[in-house]
């Protein structure tokens, strides 16, 4: 559910960007204006990046084979990762430096053809909106079935390409927000110093978003632990079995935001499993005569203990699976 709100997400927003980078690129050529440009490195910037976190969601689906038997779920950290780079250098880079090339160099600016400019910026904020909001209430919807307070579902838990998408769109209403007033603040003033501040404004604002990125996607990429909260849930499950003596390591990773692996080592309980068996050994005892009894005996109470611990394993892994779906790759070992 939560791959296809954010496949969703990607492919409003990068439909939604392709239509904006056209009307503020034809909007640029008309007027001239810096923040304009800037803003349309921004739209080509999320565009592309947008792109790539489609691939890395497309990648991420296919299915495990030999050669990654855990599946390729990481690639999609590894595009976002790229995606996030690109934010940093296309969109800031680039931004931030014709922002600080306008202030030495101030272009001319056609002020009589700022209305395009105008009228370009309130329809991008129009679109981006839109794309913003239904990113927003997708990973709202995941946060509330999870029952996690929303900033820390989409901090800790959400799909970064999700993330990204907020992120991008959030910044694009907000970066379309001070390219207006950059351009109001040109017209009244007849200085084109306005528009290269809010060049660097907006290139500030993506260099902040992509650190964000970068940060989050290489933490996902080394291989976190699963949340706390998670991990006591699974020990508890654990504890509360009378079959278990003691919890002696637990490490987990996640694979992918909907995909965990846990790897326990377990004590279990000599005196438990012994009750359980103590029946079977007690219907066996007086058929034993000889030596070759014993050995038969020996070998079958040896096969029924192998077999209680597998069967109790196979249940304790069905119980956390059932309380936390992400488990999907579960290791118990009795030590």
């Amino acid at each position: 559910m939560a791959q296809s709100n954010s496949r969703f997400a990607v492919v409003a927003a990068l439909t939604g960007n392709a239509v904006i980078t056209v009307a503020k690129g034809t909007t640029f050529l008309i007027t001239g204006s810096g923040a304009m440009l800037s803003e349309t490195i921004h739209s080509i910037a999320d565009l592309l990046n947008q792109f790539l976190l489609l691939i890395g969601l497309v990648r991420a689906d296919r299915v495990p084979d030999r050669r990654f038997e855990y599946g390729y779920a990481g690639e999609r950290y590894v595009w976002a990762l790229i995606s996030a780079v690109g934010i940093f250098f296309l969109g800031c880079g680039v931004t931030v430096y014709h922002g600080v090339q306008s202030l030495f160099h101030p272009p001319e600016l056609v002020f009589g053809e700022m209305k395009w400019a105008i009228g370009a910026l309130l329809f991008a904020l129009v679109i981006d909106g839109a794309v913003f909001i239904l990113a927003l209430k997708g990973e709202w919807k995941n946060a509330q079935r999870e029952k996690q307070p929303f900033h820390h579902y989409l901090r800790k838990e959400a799909d970064p390409a999700a993330v990204a998408v907020i992120l991008e769109d959030g910044a694009a209403c907000l970066g379309v927000v001070i390219a207006l007033i950059a351009i109001l603040l040109s017209q009244m003033t007849g200085s084109p110093y306005w528009d290269a501040i809010g060049s660097l404004g907006i290139g500030i604002l993506l260099g902040g978003i992509a650190i964000w990125l970068i940060i989050r996607n290489q933490e996902l990429l080394v291989g976190p632990s699963i949340p706390p909260e998670t991990k006591q849930q699974v020990e508890r499950i654990l504890k509360n079995n009378p079959l278990i003596d003691d919890v002696l390591d637990l490490r987990s990773r996640i694979l992918s935001i909907d995909n965990y692996r846990i790897k326990v080592d377990l004590s279990f309980d000599p005196d438990e499993l012994s009750k359980r068996l103590k029946k079977k050994a007690l219907a066996a005892y007086p058929q034993i005569q000889s030596e070759q009894d014993f050995e038969e005996f020996c070998q079958k109470y040896t096969k029924d203990v192998l077999d209680t611990l597998a069967e109790e394993i196979d249940k304790i892994e069905a119980e956390i699976q059932r309380q936390v779906p992400e488990a999907k790759h579960l290791d118990l070992e009795a030590n």
